[in-house]
């Protein structure tokens, strides 16, 4: 492409699929017909007031941080609106470029047993996420019914790796208790490590929230890591010998 093409060239929004966690192992691909008009990126925290016998004045202590949202709608149109003179952009129908999107973001993947990781680009976001919701309203129809224009109204969730997430929160205390909801790609020893500073106790806190199988952590149960003076240890030493 010259230097004047891609100057002018318009950045679209992407969702790239991959078939890790740590976002490697590259799949496909969608690109959005039309940049979105705006984004909304939401973060939510969940709080409880501590027990005291005059709860008027309870002080909220903190529990967790939910994952961020990202919410966007995308606009799909057969009509010919991307056309100049006789010359289309795109020779796709409404429905193909909507399986496209759902291909990459919603379809399960035999190979993951879950559908694929992914990342939303666009200009200076770069957002790290699972598709959460997609609700599709058709608008305008040909003749025969087919769709002409379609508007998908989309929410990723945030999907962040362990590692990534306590470098980002800072979370490294280990005088504190902790209180962490699983995600897909974490594991025990990393969990540990990142509140504590080191992952040799593992065993410990796996005894501590009583998992039956501390290397299949099942997504959205929550483990807790109490201050290290009140997390007994386990007659075996870590690492299991």
């Amino acid at each position: 492409m010259s230097l004047l093409g891609s100057l002018f060239k318009l950045e679209k929004l992407t969702v790239t699929a991959y078939k890790t966690a740590a976002r490697s192992g590259f799949g496909t691909r969608f690109e959005a017909m039309f940049n979105p008009s705006s984004y909304s990126q939401s973060y939510a925290i969940e709080w409880k007031r501590r027990q005291g016998i005059n709860d008027s004045g309870a002080e909220l202590q903190y529990i967790l941080s939910e994952p961020s949202e990202l919410s966007l709608n995308l606009v799909f149109d057969g009509t010919g609106v991307d056309q100049i003179g006789l010359f289309s952009f795109t020779s796709q129908t409404v429905a193909a470029r909507i399986q496209d999107f759902l291909d990459v973001a919603y379809t399960y993947q035999g190979s993951l047993h879950e559908p694929a990781y992914l990342v939303a680009e666009w200009g200076e976001l770069s957002f790290s996420c699972r598709l959460s919701n997609v609700d599709i309203k058709y608008t305008a129809f040909d003749r025969d019914g087919t769709p002409l224009r379609a508007e998908l109204a989309v929410t990723f969730v945030s999907d962040e790796t362990a590692g990534k997430r306590a470098k980002r929160d800072g979370k490294t205390s280990p005088d504190l208790t902790h209180v962490r909801i699983v995600r897909h790609g974490d594991t025990l020893p990393l969990l540990v490590k990142a509140i504590y500073g080191s992952a040799d106790r593992y065993l410990d806190v796996a005894r501590f929230n009583q998992l039956d199988d501390f290397r299949n952590l099942q997504p959205g149960r929550q483990l807790l890591f109490p201050p290290l003076v009140n997390l007994p240890r386990g007659h075996s030493k870590t690492g299991g010998s």
